[in-house]
């Protein structure tokens, strides 16, 4: 049972809220002493406190103060009987979670309540998962990432293991990877990433191997590569089922032999890193169509760790937007105590096709364009709220009586398809094509056509 502080100099105040709060099967403590009310803060189990703004002499905010000297993360909820919202408003910014204004309802007191111990338990779990995952940047309590956990951390004590990490975009495998590397012997030593999707071969080649000076036309210096840079520590693979069938031929003899030879260069250099490596694709498919070497993925399966996208993992939902909403809500300045019922309801329920990055981004925004005490469903982008532009005709299908012009509207639909496609590939122009089923150089072709970059 949660104990509440009840905390007004009006006896049939605190009558009235003790009534209201009892049939919500709370437990009441109430005083119209403020020294009295400290004191309980003190030597009690409080999970929320009631507080009037004015105490007969005494100020609220005064009492306000020095209850959080007692105990810093008091959930206190400010009760004013006054018009205005100045006094409140101080309240909230010396650390109040919200404030209601005489004359209350018992349906008001009921939600604001609920919402108030709501938001309280998840920060509480935040910092707990945080506490518990030293080391992982990643929030959640869902048993499917409390295994991943237990995973990073058994691998991360053998420290040549190579490491698999499939999941769809945005689920967070860098996180992993970063992670892994972190928690390891490892630790104080380079952690070096790269994407191999956004390389072409040449490119990707010399930067994983470096090269000798006279090595190509334009190289006049010696280049050191990523796997010389990391050694004794970790090269992290991102997006490895994206690398060209010729240089994974040389990936597989650095997993065999743990050597490398320089582009140029004419003799065998020793290196001492985990190879750690993450896709989004179904790597066995890949396999199937030819594009990837299956000894190579017997050699980079060794440990192998699945992060399952977040709309099968549910319950991580409310604990994701808390931390992002206590992040952004700080960085941008924020007053944002949480999301209404209905809107919470509206996320568990979305698909997250972006994943946990989707989540983010959304959050962020919000805070970017708003500034609300509670989010409200009409905050919430509309894709969420059930709105969603794939639903949407992309263009006006009525033809008008002058006609139309059948290629610019088959150039409209197209430029809505490609765009569409390359924000569901988070810009990556491989799988932007695998997802539209036209070859790379087509893809390529009509990005420029559409005058579309990446960081659209």
């Amino acid at each position: 049972m949660e104990n509440i502080l009840i905390v007004d100099d009006e006896a049939f105040i605190r009558e009235n809220l003790e009534r209201i709060l009892a049939e919500d099967g709370f437990r009441t403590i109430a005083t119209e002493d403020p020294g009295q009310a400290i004191k309980i803060v003190a030597e009690e189990e409080i999970s929320l406190v009631l507080l009037d703004l004015n105490l007969g002499s005494s100020s609220g905010l005064d009492v306000l103060r020095a209850m959080r000297e007692v105990d810093p993360e008091i959930l206190v909820i400010i009760i004013t009987g006054y018009g205005t919202v100045e006094s409140a408003v101080e309240a909230l910014k010396i650390g109040a979670y919200d404030y209601i204004k005489k004359p209350f309802k018992a349906d008001a007191i009921h939600l604001i309540v609920k919402l108030a111990l709501e938001a309280q338990n998840l920060r509480r779990k935040v910092k707990r998962l945080s506490r518990d995952a030293a080391g992982i940047n990643m929030v959640g309590n869902s048993a499917a990432l409390e295994q991943i956990f237990h995973q990073i951390r058994e691998v991360a004590k053998h420290e040549t293991a190579t490491v698999l990490i499939t999941g769809e975009s945005g689920t967070g495998k860098e996180l992993v990877a970063q992670a892994i590397h972190k928690l390891s012997p490892r630790r104080e030593q380079p952690f070096i990433e790269i994407n191999c999707g956004s390389l072409p071969f040449n490119l990707l080649e010399t930067e994983l191997f470096g090269h000798e000076r006279g090595a190509f036309t334009d190289a006049k210096n010696r280049k050191i590569g990523l796997f010389e840079e990391a050694d004794r520590g970790t090269i992290f693979l991102d997006e490895i089922g994206e690398m060209d069938l010729n240089l994974q031929v040389k990936l597989l003899r650095v997993l065999e032999d743990r050597k490398i030879r320089r582009l140029g260069g004419n003799r065998n250099i020793d290196i001492n890193v985990r190879i750690v490596a993450a896709t989004n694709a179904d790597l066995k498919d890949v396999i199937e169509r030819k594009e990837f070497r299956e000894d190579l993925y017997y050699r980079l399966n060794v440990f192998p760790i699945h992060i399952p996208p977040l709309r099968e993992r549910r319950e991580d939902i409310p604990i994701l937007l808390e931390h992002f909403l206590q992040r952004f809500s700080k960085e941008f300045n924020r007053m944002m105590r949480g999301f209404s019922p209905e809107s919470l309801d509206l996320l568990r329920r979305y698909h997250w096709p972006g994943n946990v990055r989707e989540l983010r981004n959304i959050v962020e925004r919000i805070c970017i364009m708003h500034n609300v005490e509670q989010i409200l469903p009409e905050q919430l982008p509309r894709e969420i709220r059930g709105e969603s532009p794939q639903n949407e005709v992309p263009f006006n299908c009525e033809i008008p009586p002058e006609g139309v012009i059948l290629d610019d509207v088959v150039g409209q639909v197209e430029r809505a398809l490609v765009e569409r496609a390359f924000v569901l590939s988070d810009g990556n122009v491989a799988r932007t094509a695998r997802l539209l089923n036209v070859p790379r150089g087509t893809l390529r072709y009509k990005l420029e056509k559409y005058q579309l970059t990446p960081n659209e």
